[in-house]
């Protein structure tokens, strides 16, 4: 209910409501159509006003996967992500989504219940300083005053949107959350224009003169939406395309411009070396090197003619550019490439050997694998299916094999590279799209998150889990292997997943060939719940595969 009050100077009112309805409001009118949680006594004033708004709250089995079914949800619809959690153990339960959110650069918005200031300095239960927890892997953390409401997730909002997207955290008190006070009547805050560089004749020079350019695109232009960009800038200048495995379909990975994804995979990485020494320029699209592994740390030399066109720059000590670009990736190409007459390149065919190679190294043997199991599942998946993989050695497998049809079709933890992602990530994505959803997980990964199967059934999407089995945390026990350790802590015992799937309210079958798999798999996809297929695999098929 709101109050109709007069104003001190007559004749207009104003409505009255809670501070938790202006912070619904602005979150609506900055486009947050869910809020994911568990809620607790701290928030209930604000998942009330969620609902007002037209925010619908969806229920978690735990914070940090409620984090990530956000980030789901954002990839595929655009959406603001918001995560809800009452104080205490509802907070330290959500680091590692927001510290994902972060390093994957998400735009989180973490709303969080706390007790007011008064109560704090003489009531401990529960209570520790959020702000002082999350200040490290957060863009900025507020603690909302009355009277401020809208001003702080206006903030908060445009904080977590600009340059690098990130988690912005923002305490919330019992009195502030339920205290009245004057709806806000003014507009959101507008959106930064965005810019680019000034000065481009010396990029242009580089690029005219380029017979063999490279460009490395990664997340970037994926949080901009500039595929289009990009593929305008690569018919320009002819260059060759590799991306990350965040920037993976930013063009059809089926286009004969993309040689490959990299940054994880010391098989990969081996086969594109050489077209990286080839080069006589690299544009960096994009590329946030957070994704990359070690390899990645200084790849070209020194006086290796490089364009780093990025959406902010950071220091990273990563690698050197000899030119740097600060501003909105997708508009500097179409900058760059509007003054450009298209050229020759690669006289050499350099390019298609490397996308050949990586082909082959990755093809699928006949025998039964995770290589079977993700050809099959490839042949399977109807066109925009968006996948979602776990961390651990399939993963690495997984995005060399996988061939996307357009960007934000493989969504994973790439930055902070956490187990316990992938389910949740294919919950919040099936929430927001009417694309097939395909979530590939470890048994580790899985046993983390059974919880959120039963979400999965209450929500009634019908996502495809496919889970590996191979009791073993495969990917640690092979550096173990390599590093000539003993094998320890690697090793557990095998849960029946098919019968686990039944239990939750899914369809549950456990498969060891080929053939099973694809009728599983076709029926899968056309079946209204969700379906948990459990592959049997060997864990040595992963040794020398990526």
């Amino acid at each position: 209910m709101t109050i109709q009050r007069p104003l001190p100077l007559g004749g207009t009112t104003l409505e009255t409501v809670t501070g938790a309805d202006i912070i619904a409001d602005r979150l609506r009118m900055s486009g947050a159509t869910h809020a994911f949680g568990i809620p607790g006594g701290e928030v209930l004033a604000l998942v009330d006003a969620l609902g007002r708004a037209g925010i619908r709250f969806e229920l978690a089995r735990h914070e940090n996967a409620a984090g990530f079914m956000a980030e789901g949800l954002w990839h595929v619809t655009g959406a603001l992500p918001v995560l809800v959690a009452t104080l205490g153990p509802g907070v330290s339960n959500a680091v590692t989504a927001v510290a994902h959110a972060q390093q994957d650069r998400v735009p989180l918005i973490f709303i969080t219940g706390c007790v007011d200031q008064a109560l704090a300095e003489s009531y401990t239960h529960q209570v520790f300083d959020h702000q002082a927890l999350l200040r490290p892997i957060v863009k900025a953390s507020f603690r909302a005053a009355p009277g401020t409401e809208a001003l702080v997730i206006d903030k908060a909002i445009a904080i977590a949107r600009a340059g690098r997207p990130g988690p912005v955290h923002i305490d919330l008190p019992i009195a502030v959350a339920e205290g009245r006070n004057e709806r806000v009547i003014m507009p959101t805050a507008a959106a930064m224009a965005p810019s680019i560089p000034a000065d481009l004749e010396r990029a242009r020079a580089m690029l005219a003169g380029a017979r063999k350019p490279l460009v490395l695109a990664g997340l970037d232009l994926v949080n901009e939406g500039a595929a289009d960009a990009l593929d305008h800038f690569l018919g320009r200048t002819g260059a060759a395309l590799l991306t990350t495995y965040k920037g993976k379909g930013l063009i059809r990975e089926d286009d004969p411009r993309v040689v490959g994804g990299v940054g994880l995979s010391p098989k990969a990485d081996a086969l594109v070396r050489p077209l990286i020494e080839a080069a006589d320029l690299i544009v960096l699209a994009g590329y946030d090197p957070i994704e990359m592994r070690q390899g990645w740390r200084h790849p070209w030399p020194a006086d290796k003619p490089v364009i780093d066109i990025v959406a902010q720059a950071l220091p990273h000590g990563m690698h050197q550019a000899t030119l740097l670009l600060e501003g909105h990736v997708g508009l500097t190409l179409e900058r760059l490439g509007a003054g450009l007459q298209p050229a020759a390149t690669w006289p050499g065919g350099e390019p298609a050997k490397v996308r050949a190679a990586l082909r082959t190294a990755f093809a699928a043997p006949a025998a039964w694998g995770p290589h079977a199991v993700f050809e099959t599942l490839r042949r399977a998946a109807p066109p925009k299916t968006v996948a979602t993989a776990d961390s651990g050695a399939h993963r690495i497998l997984l995005s060399q094999i996988w061939s996307c049809d357009g960007p934000r079709r493989l969504l994973q933890s790439t930055g902070l590279c956490t187990m316990g992602c992938a389910l949740p990530l294919a919950i919040g994505a099936a929430l927001g799209s009417a694309c097939p959803t395909l979530c590939f997980v470890g048994d580790a990964g899985l046993d983390m998150v059974l919880g959120e199967l039963s979400t999965l059934r209450d929500l009634g999407l019908p996502v495809v889990v496919v889970v590996l089995v191979d009791e073993s945390l495969g990917l640690i026990a092979l550096k173990q292997k390599q590093m000539g350790l003993a094998r320890a802590g690697v090793d557990f015992g095998g849960t029946d997943f098919a019968a686990v799937g039944r239990a939750m309210g899914g369809h549950g079958v456990a498969i060891a060939d080929r053939e099973t798999l694809a009728r599983e798999a076709q029926e899968a996809f056309a079946r209204p719940g969700f379906s948990l297929l459990a592959c049997r695999i060997d864990a040595a098929a992963y040794e020398g595969a990526f």
